[in-house]
C-alpha cells in the first residue's frame, strides 16, 4: 500500500558524509611573472589551481589548543581575533569556514561577503544568537554548534552564582578586602526547602536542577518543549512560566535568546514575583530588561541578582546594574573552565572538519538534529539517494524543464521509523546540482528547489516482511519531460530510475521499465541495442582500446533477442570518439553517458 504527501521546501536540511567535499578542489591564485620578452603594456596574471590546497579556517575568537591542533591537521587556521565587522567581511571571502563564540557577530553582511565560499560556521558553544540563521541557510552555509562540552560547566556556574548570592560571598569578601569586618551585614539564607524555578528545561537547566535537588532545594521548571517524563524522572514538576515566576523563591534562567524570549522578565512579569525572589543568569543577557530589573532591585520586588550574561557585553562601565550592591557579576564565565574550554575546541573542531568533508552533522542548528545512529543506518542509502537524482535530471532532455518530481521509498519500517527528511533532501541536491550554476548543498537544497519552481512529493510503499534494513529501493520519477534516452520512460510516461543498497553500496536497478544491475560508482553508460550475442565484448573492446575501465556491466532485457538495455560502470570519461564508436555499432539504437 502506499501513502503519498506533498513536500514543502520550506524545512532545513542536513549535511550529508555521502556527498564528500572533500572532492571539491580549492583555488589558490598563484601570480606567474612572464619573461621580458613576453610582458604586454597591460599586466596579465594567470591563475593556477592547486587541485590539493586545503580549505581555510577562520578563526575568529580565541579556541582552545587542541581544537586548533585538529583544525591543522586538515586545513589552513587563520586565528585573527578582535576584528572589526568592516575586518571580517574583508577576510571572509577567502574563507571556506568561520569559527567564533559569542562575541562576533555573524550577520546577513557577513554571508554576502563571502561570495558564496563560506560553507559552514561554528558555533563554539550552545547559543547561536550571535549568528543570522536565515542568511545562513539562503547562501547555503551550515552552521554547527558544541551543545554537550560546556554543559556541566554551565551548570556548576549557575550553583556558584546560586550560593555565593545567597550567602553574599563577593560582597563579604570585597568588604574584607576594603578592611571592614561586617558579619551582621551579610547575613544570607539557606537554599534548603527553597522552591527554585528553572526556566529553560534544555541540557544546562537539567543539570542545574539536578545539583539543585542535591542541595536540597524543590525545583520546577518550566520549558513548553521539555519532555514530561525526563522532568518527573529527576523530581521536577514542569509548570507554567506565570506558575513558575510567582512560587519560585530562586529563578535559573537556561534559555536562549529568541523574539519571543527577548526581555522576558520585565516591568509586567517582575511585578508577578514573589516579593524577595533572587534571580541568577546564565543565559543570555537579553532575556532580561535590565532597566526594569534595576527597578524591581529598588523597590524590593527582586533581592538579589546573580549574572554572568548581559545585553551588551562588556556592559557600560556605569551601568547600574553592575554597581548595584545587590548584584553579583561575572564577566561570561558560564564554559570557562579548562576542561570544558578544551572540550569545546575539541567539539566544534571535529563539527567543522566534518562539515567541510560533506559529513552528516548531528549538531547542525539550521538543519533537522538527526540522531547519530539514524545518520549511520542511512549513510548508503543518502549516496543512493543523490545519485538517483543525478542519473534523473541528466536523462531529462536539454529544452525541458523540471517542475515536478515524486521520490518513492519502498521499505517494510512504519511511516514513523523512518524519516525520509534527509533522503529527500539528497534527491534534491541530485536533481539541481547538475543543472544549475549555483553550488547547492544540504543546508539551501530546499530553499534553492523552492526558487526554481521544483515541487518534490514522497511516497511510501509498505513492504512485508523484516524491516532490519531501512528500505527496500528508492525511485526517483520526473513527470512531464522529454528524454534524451527514450528508454528510460516508464509505461506511465516519467523519466523513471530505481536503485538498491547491496552489502552497503548503491545500485542502480532500474531504467525505465527495464530491469538493470549496476554499481553507482564512478560514471554510467546507457545503451538500448537489439539483443544479440557478441555486444557485451563489442562494447567492452571499444573501451579497452580507450583505457576506460568497466567496472560492472548489466543487461537487462523484455525478452531474448529483442530490445535490451545495458547498463555500464566505468571509472573514467570515455572519449568523444569512443562514445561515437559505442553509437555507430548496428545493433545501439541509442545510448547516453551519465556523470556521478
Amino acid at each position: 500500500m502506499a501513502a503519498s504527501h506533498s513536500f514543502s521546501p520550506s524545512s532545513t536540511l542536513i549535511s550529508s558524509k555521502a556527498t564528500s567535499l572533500s572532492s571539491l578542489k580549492y583555488k589558490l591564485p598563484i601570480s606567474i611573472t612572464l619573461p621580458r620578452h613576453q610582458r604586454r603594456r597591460t599586466p596579465v596574471v594567470y591563475v593556477v589551481a592547486s587541485l590539493d590546497a586545503k580549505p581555510t579556517v577562520l578563526v575568529a575568537e580565541k579556541l582552545g589548543q587542541a581544537g586548533l591542533d585538529l583544525l591543522k591537521t586538515f586545513a589552513n587556521v587563520d586565528c585573527s581575533y578582535n576584528l572589526t565587522p568592516e575586518e571580517l567581511c574583508t577576510k571572509i571571502s577567502l574563507c571556506d569556514a568561520l569559527i567564533v563564540r559569542s562575541g562576533t557577530k555573524v550577520n546577513r553582511e557577513v554571508f554576502e561577503s563571502s561570495g558564496g565560499r563560506l560553507k559552514v560556521v561554528g558555533r563554539a558553544g550552545v547559543g547561536i544568537d550571535n549568528v543570522d540563521l536565515g542568511a545562513a541557510t539562503e547562501h547555503g552555509c551550515l552552521v554547527v554548534n558544541a551543545p554537550t562540552a560546556n554543559t556541566v560547566a554551565a551548570a556548576e556556574h549557575g550553583i556558584a552564582l546560586l550560593t555565593a548570592m545567597a550567602r553574599n560571598v563577593a560582597q563579604a569578601d570585597a568588604s574584607i578586602k576594603a578592611g571592614k569586618w561586617q558579619r551582621n551585614k551579610y547575613v544570607g539564607v539557606s537554599l534548603v526547602g527553597k522552591t527554585l524555578a528553572v526556566i529553560g528545561f534544555g541540557k544546562v537547566g537539567t543539570e542545574v536542577a539536578r545539583r539543585a535537588k542535591g542541595l536540597g532545594m524543590h525545583v520546577i521548571a518550566h520549558d513548553p518543549y521539555a519532555p514530561a517524563d525526563r522532568a518527573h524522572a529527576i523530581g521536577v514538576d514542569l509548570v507554567s512560566f506565570d506558575e513558575a515566576i510567582s512560587t519560585a523563591d530562586f529563578l535559573s534562567l537556561h534559555m536562549p535568546l529568541t523574539p519571543a524570549t527577548s526581555k522576558i522578565l520585565n516591568d509586567e512579569n517582575f511585578a508577578k514575583m514573589k516579593k524577595g525572589v533572587r534571580i541568577v543568569n546564565v543565559a543570555r543577557g537579553g532575556v532580561i530588561d535590565e532597566d526594569a530589573l534595576v527597578r524591581a532591585l529598588d523597590a524590593g520586588i527582586v533581592a538579589q541578582a546573580a549574572l554572568d550574561v548581559f545585553t551588551v557585553e562588556p556592559p557600560p562601565q556605569d551601568s547600574k546594574l553592575i554597581h548595584h550592591e545587590n548584584v553579583t557579576v561575572t564577566p561570561h564565565l558560564g564554559a570557562s573552565t579548562m576542561e570544558a574550554q578544551e572540550g569545546v575546541a575539541i567539539e566544534i573542531a571535529e563539527a567543522v572538519v566534518g562539515a567541510l568533508q560533506g559529513e552528516l552533522a548531528a549538531t547542525a542548528v539550521n538543519a533537522p538534529m538527526v540522531p547519530a545512529e539514524v545518520l549511520t543506518e542511512l549513510k548508503p542509502y543518502v549516496t543512493l539517494a543523490e545519485k538517483l537524482g543525478r542519473l534523473a535530471v541528466q536523462l531529462v532532455a536539454g529544452g525541458s524543464g523540471v517542475k515536478s518530481v515524486k521520490v518513492t521509498y519502498a521499505s517494510a519500517r512504519a511511516p514513523d521509523d523512518l524519516d525520509t527528511r534527509l533522503l529527500r533532501a539528497m534527491v534534491t541536491k541530485g536533481l539541481i546540482e547538475p543543472i544549475s550554476s549555483v553550488f547547492v548543498n544540504l543546508v539551501n537544497a530546499d530553499f534553492t528547489a523552492k526558487q526554481r519552481g521544483v515541487r518534490i512529493s514522497e511516497e511510501r510503499v509498505l513492504l512485508d516482511g523484516s524491516p532490519e534494513s531501512p528500505l527496500e529501493s528508492i525511485q526517483v520519477q520526473i513527470a512531464n519531460v522529454e528524454s534524451r534516452f527514450a528508454s528510460a520512460i516508464s509505461e506511465s510516461g516519467e523519466v523513471t530510475v530505481e536503485g538498491k543498497v547491496k552489502d552497503g553500496i548503491p545500485h542502480l536497478t532500474k531504467v525505465g521499465a527495464f530491469e538493470v544491475d549496476v554499481s553507482l560508482e564512478g560514471n554510467i553508460i546507457l545503451c538500448r541495442q537489439v539483443d544479440q550475442p557478441g555486444m557485451i565484448g563489442t562494447v567492452g573492446s571499444i573501451l579497452g582500446e580507450e583505457n576506460v575501465n568497466v567496472s560492472f556491466m548489466s543487461v537487462g532485457r523484455i525478452a531474448p533477442r529483442k530490445q535490451a538495455v545495458m547498463a555500464i560502470g566505468v571509472d573514467e570519461h570515455p572519449s568523444k570518439s569512443a562514445l561515437k564508436r559505442i553509437g555507430e555499432i548496428p545493433a545501439v539504437e541509442e545510448f547516453v553517458f551519465l556523470d556521478l
